[in-house]
This record gives C-alpha cells, structure tokens and sequence, in this order.
C-alpha cells in the first residue's frame, strides 16, 4: 500500500548535530531519572527517553518500575523542558503513557514481531496526534516492520518513523544485533521521506561501538540516534553495559562528523556498506564451517579415522567449482578458495588432542 508519510518534525541541537533522543535503558528511582535528565539537558539534549515498561527474556529479572517512573519523566518535563519519550507494547501503557504526558512512543523490536500485538496497539492509539517510531522486528524481515508501519498508518496515524537497533542473529560476531545496513536502506528507498533513527546502544550492545556505528549511520543519512544514558552505568539495572554517562555520550556527539557532500556520495557509500555487511557474513560462515570441521574431527578421532579424506576433497573441489560456475564465479577463483579452506579444515582436525 501507498503511505503518505511526512519527515517528523522532532526537536533536537541546533549545532548541525543530529536529532538526539537520549536517556537510561530503564527509570529506575527518581533521583536515577532526574540526576541522567538533568546532565542531558545540560549538554543540549532536547528530548529524554526511559523504558518504564521492559519486556526481558526471562522472568525475575528487572522489568521496568511500571507506572510510577510516568511521575518522574512528567518532572523531568516540567525542570528541564525536556521531550519525553517511552515504549509501549499494550493498550494499557498506551493509556498511562498518554495520560502522562508522553510527547513521543516507541513500539519495541520484539512486539513489531508480533502483528497481533501492533494491531491492538494501533487499536489503542487512533485519534492520537503524537509521534511513533517503530523499532525493526528482532528478525531480519523487512516486510515484518513495513507491515507494522502500514497497521498504524490505517489506523490514522501519520507521525511514523523508524529505529534501526538491529537484528538477532545465531551466529557470533561484534554486535549486540547484526546491523544488516540494507534492510533500513531498502526501507528508507521505498519510503524517501520516513524518518530514519539509529539506535547504536542496542546495535553494538557495548559502550566502544557507539561511536562508530553512529557514525556509519550518519554516513548513510540517518535522520537521528536514540542513544542510552545513564548518571551511573556501572550500577545500571538493565544493560549496563551500553550505556554511557552524559559526559561521555556529549564527547562522542562532539567528534561525529556531518558530510556536506553526503547526497553527492551516498550511492558509493550504500554499496561499500553493502561489501563490508557481505564480507562480515562471510566471515561468520567460515567461522561456522572451522566450528563443524571441528567436530567431524572429533568424530574422525574417536572413530580412528585419517583426518584427510582424499575423496572427498576431490569431491569438494570438483562440486564447488561447477557450481561457483553456474553463479558467474570464475572456476580457478573458486577452486583457489576451496583449498585454503580445506586446508585451514584440515589444520583445525589436527589440533584436535
């Protein structure tokens, strides 16, 4: 379907620094809220945010102070002049959340997951005149998060933007949530005027890459950065670790760099992004297959079997390159690989003791 959507008119520094939302993971205490709100503002932060309802993967664990932190974010407003801007994931926080005063809501990446759930919540929000940012779906499934945009959209709500925190992936790499650049990119080229955020805490998960992948972000013509802080990181009750002071997070803004020539070279910039997400899976997949070759060592051993298996590497060679052939792969290129493969195969089976 066809939506109209507007670039959202959002407050944020005037330096010709980025849209900022910035605030703890969680409200924990009103001294936590107001002391984090407070540093913020001082550093030019024009809209705070704080989960007040968190959805975590295992129960016991810290799950946000539920309505009472509305109380302290409403005094954030009134001392600091403060946006405000929260999660919500049912009608009930869409009701406490607007009764409050909130001037901004977010939909978090594991309810878009859920059409079930974004479908009550634009239920709940019809008639409301305050913007929605709907973070990607934990999921890499680009149609997924549109369809949440589109539920909203009829439900009359026009003030749509989006958060770009990553997606969850089996494998093990540097991030938190593997940022998968081209599924926001093929969102923002379907949708050129949708408000685009990234949300380099929950992306990188660690305080060292919040800078680099705000800047990435920025190079790919991101509209804004939601990023988490807190007065006290180290006594946070959720995420602790990618979360970082209003001094630090003020430092990091300062060194970001804002391209003039960024629409001049953004084409260039979108395909080198693509090779580095491209070379970064492929790296995760050889780490797979040494994991795998790992173990048919382990099986190889306890079965008094030779670690070279000449067959098969014939096998191998013969079968990769017909079909790096059928891709348009230069047959020569492909055996090329397929035996420092093998090799680095055969020298991970031997270590085994």
């Amino acid at each position: 379907m066809e939506m109209k959507i507007e670039k959202l008119d959002l407050a944020g520094p005037s330096s010709g620094k980025p849209v900022v939302i910035a605030g703890p993971c969680s409200a924990e205490s009103r001294e936590q809220v107001l002391s984090t709100a407070e540093g913020l503002a001082a550093k030019g932060i024009k809209i705070f945010r704080a989960g007040i309802w968190k959805p975590r993967t295992k129960p016991g664990c810290f799950e946000g102070v539920g309505s009472e932190g509305l109380a302290w974010m409403k005094e954030v407003k009134q001392k600091t002049g403060m946006l405000l801007a929260t999660e919500v994931a049912t009608p009930h926080h869409v009701l406490e959340a607007l009764k409050a005063g909130m001037d901004i809501l977010w939909i978090g990446a594991r309810t878009v997951t859920n059409p079930f759930a974004v479908q009550e919540l634009a239920d709940a929000l019809k008639g409301v005149d305050v913007p929605i940012l709907v973070k990607n779906p934990v999921n890499p499934d680009l149609e997924l998060w549109i369809g949440a945009l589109e539920r909203l959209y009829n439900a009359g709500l026009k003030k749509l933007g989006v958060i770009h925190r990553g997606f969850s992936s089996p494998d093990k790499n540097i991030y938190r949530n593997a940022p998968l650049w081209h599924i926001p990119i093929e969102l923002k080229r379907r949708f050129p005027s949708m408000t685009v955020f990234c949300d380099p805490s929950h992306l990188g998960g660690k305080k060292e890459l919040i800078a680099p992948i705000s800047q990435q972000a920025l190079d790919l013509n991101f509209d804004g950065l939601m990023i988490e802080s807190h007065c006290n990181p180290s006594c946070a009750l959720s995420d602790a670790s990618q979360q970082l002071t209003p001094d630090a997070l003020d430092y990091i803004l300062k060194m970001l760099v804002v391209k003039d020539n960024v629409q001049t070279t953004e084409s260039i910039v979108l395909l080198r992004k693509q090779i580095d997400e491209i070379d970064e899976r492929i790296l995760e997949l050889l780490a797979k297959r040494m994991r795998i070759s790992g173990e048919i060592g382990v099986y190889k051993k306890e079965h008094n079997m030779p670690v070279l298996q000449t067959g098969r590497y014939s096998d191998i060679l013969k079968g990769r390159a017909s079909m790096g052939m059928e891709m348009n792969l230069g047959e020569e290129f492909v055996s090329d690989i397929m035996k420092l493969i093998h090799e680095e195969s055969v020298k991970v089976q031997l270590k085994i003791e």
